[in-house]
């Protein structure tokens, strides 16, 4: 077994353990509140003192989740291609964010700019062009740009485009010309954030060639887990992602995939991408994207994600070390009104651990009842 998958399944099973010592300890103290004389193995009489206090049975939402590790980075994936043909004369350093109207790299020593659009460039724009959906979304470019105040944004070259382009290519210190030669723009659906150069300088380049690739520049988080684990993981199900810093984001899952991987018999398991192999299985690899702004991050910084399987909402519900473990198997609380105690057997619903609640319902117990825990400092 490779280190890496020896180390997950360790997690896991830390995991695990967690969870059962997390009870043990709820049912424990609740037990010493509730009985503070024991005895001895020589039968000798023996005092144990736990402090407690009260808090309020409430009615909120409670969820069963799962913990996953994963990475911190940036949503999405794009490709930067050349749309016309000549010698790669510059490129933005890894790191930097092309928006709209900047230079996504150079040919021949001029400036190729980035302009939005789902319709890669195929033509040169110019007076007396037939009509088109490329026209469209250039003009829409134009117009954002502020190049374009008057232009009605259609299939149709205009005048009105004519000296728009002229605007944009003086301010942009490019040949004014009215026209766009194919190649003096580049077309893609968002804002770039460059992760990588995938051609030199000084290389020849056509249309089509590769020269850099990205993402865009809102933060996501990505991570792997079995399906046979977290069966539930589908777009929009809701997560609570710690960060580094120990800050918590909410956020959904956006994508969902599942990738092929093989195992070598030894519990190792590699991508296959032809989904072939003896001992297949999948791994489900899945994009969140996050509430807020997150700065200042270091990219592929890990982080643990939780994931909410099953919600019950506007349950009763209190705090897991209120569960007293009774002999058959159950559990109560004891409720707490003045200076008189009782216990009352409940049933148990969902056990959150992320927010340390567990779901109850009982005879006779009502929101705003008061039950007994250990106090933070016994």
């Amino acid at each position: 077994m490779s280190r890496a998958n020896s180390a997950a399944g360790t997690g896991r099973k830390r995991k695990r353990i967690a969870g059962v010592a997390l009870l043990a300890v709820a049912g424990a103290a609740a037990a010493l509140a509730a009985n503070d004389r024991f005895s001895a193995d020589n039968g000798t009489s023996i005092s144990v003192s736990v402090t407690t206090s009260t808090v309020d049975v409430r009615k909120t939402d409670v969820a069963e989740r799962r913990f996953v590790s994963g990475a911190l980075g940036y949503a999405g994936s794009y490709h930067v291609l050349a749309s016309g043909t000549g010698t790669l004369t510059w490129l933005p350093p890894v790191g930097t964010v092309v928006d709209r109207g900047a230079a996504a790299y150079e040919l021949d020593g001029k400036r190729v700019s980035l302009m939005y659009g789902s319709r890669p460039v195929w033509r040169e724009f110019r007076v007396g062009m037939s009509d088109g959906p490329d026209v469209k979304q250039l003009e829409a470019n134009l117009r954002e740009l502020g190049f374009g105040a008057n232009l009605t944004v259609d299939h149709h070259f205009s005048v009105l485009t004519y000296s728009a382009i002229r605007r944009w290519q003086r301010a942009a210190q490019l040949n004014v010309t009215g026209s766009v030669p194919l190649g003096q723009i580049v077309f893609l659906s968002n804002p770039v954030r460059i992760g990588g150069h995938d051609a030199q300088l000084g290389t020849q380049v056509a249309a089509g060639h590769l020269v850099a690739h990205g993402t865009t520049n809102e933060p996501a988080v990505t991570a792997q887990a079995s399906p046979r684990q977290l069966s539930s993981i589908k777009v929009d199900t809701p997560v609570v992602v710690t960060l580094p810093d120990g800050k918590t984001r909410t956020g959904k899952i956006t994508n969902v995939a599942a990738t092929p991987t093989t195992s070598d018999g030894n519990g190792d398991t590699a991508n296959t991408g032809d989904g072939g192999g003896s001992g297949q299985q999948d791994t489900v690899t899945f994009t969140a994207r996050l509430d807020g702004e997150i700065t200042g991050f270091v990219d592929q910084a890990r982080v643990q994600i939780t994931i909410i399987r099953t919600r019950h909402n506007n349950v009763l519900a209190v705090p897991i070390t209120a569960l007293n473990a009774t002999p058959g198997g159950g559990y109560e609380v004891v409720l707490v009104d003045g200076t008189t105690t009782r216990r009352v057997p409940v049933r148990t619903g969902l056990f959150d651990e992320f927010t340390g609640l567990a779901e109850v319902s009982g005879d006779g117990l009502l929101e705003g009842q008061k039950v007994q825990v250990p106090r933070d400092d016994a």
